[in-house]
């Protein structure tokens, strides 16, 4: 398999196993590095040329066992959160599937482009859904959902990105006050943002009505990471602080106090209703400042 992705794919994208048998797209360029799993289409490393990592994998990913790795960016969908089946499992199937390399080529702006497919259809759910990355100085991402079906189908999703932080008790996020939000840690209550969003304990919310750029202000490691999106009006923010990440098991030691996840979506209020044919695009960019 190995050997006949990278006779394919050429210098573009180099694939390579990791431990546990989970093989991996590594593309670079003069403007930036990314790493993507193939098993989940779960991206677990952007690097811009100068820069540290943007992306925060947890040091005990590693060995894979066969379930999408804690860090990187799951793919959440067709659905976000707990579906009302309770024998389908959370945040969908698109994160515990085989997923397909399509192309590279590389942009006219000097990006890698690299595209990927969900390899497995799933009875009941007539969707078919597309990765497409752009990777460089910024980090792009498209997730195209298309109804193949009949009828009209509802979809809600996320990509569940895990920033890196320096400190997350001097980490704030900006753009997102006056916004209200669904607060989970306190029963899915309704409240609006006053200022920056920090964090002194559990925080799991879904922001509503969020079009404009979430900013993560990292006065630790020196930086801003802008996230910019499109097709999406819902933006999570997730930290499960020491008592939850104990309780997770696989965030390693203190993990928790370098990664926030804020993700782009069409969760709660923003759930999408698609007519046969039609196909949502899901878009985010981040960028390093």
């Amino acid at each position: 398999m190995l050997e006949e992705l990278n006779t394919r794919f050429g210098n573009l994208v180099h694939f390579a196993e990791a431990p546990g048998g989970v093989v991996c797209a590594e593309v670079k360029n003069e403007s930036g590095s990314a790493t993507i799993a193939l098993f989940g289409a779960q991206i677990i490393d952007w690097t811009p040329n100068g820069e540290k990592p943007v992306i925060w994998l947890s040091e005990e990913a590693f060995p894979f066992k066969g379930k999408s790795l804690r860090g990187g960016a799951p793919v959440c969908w067709p659905w976000f959160g707990a579906h009302s089946d309770p024998s389908l499992p959370a945040h969908g199937f698109a994160r515990n599937a085989a997923w397909e390399a399509v192309s590279a080529a590389i942009a006219s702006d000097g990006r890698t482009s690299f595209v990927l497919r969900l390899a497995m259809a799933r009875e009941g759910w007539p969707l078919s859904l597309e990765m497409r990355i752009l990777v460089g100085k910024t980090l792009d991402v498209d997730l195209l959902t298309k109804n193949e079906g009949e009828n009209p189908v509802a979809v809600s999703q996320a990509l569940h990105t895990y920033f890196a932080v320096g400190d997350i008790e001097n980490t704030r996020v900006s753009g997102l006050d006056g916004f209200e939000y669904l607060d989970k840690v306190d029963g899915f209550s309704r409240k609006t943002q006053e200022g920056d969003v920090t964090f002194s304990g559990e925080v799991d919310r879904v922001y509503l009505g969020t079009k404009s750029d979430a900013v993560i202000e990292d006065p630790v490691l020196g930086r801003r990471i802008v996230i910019s999106k499109t097709g999406s009006s819902s933006t999570v923010v997730w930290n499960p602080w020491s008592g939850k990440a104990e309780k997770m098991g696989d965030l390693g030691k203190d993990g928790w106090k370098r990664m926030l996840c804020v993700e782009n979506a069409n969760a709660a209020e923003d759930t999408r209703t698609l007519a046969p044919g039609e196909t949502h695009v899901l878009g985010v960019r981040y960028r390093v400042e």
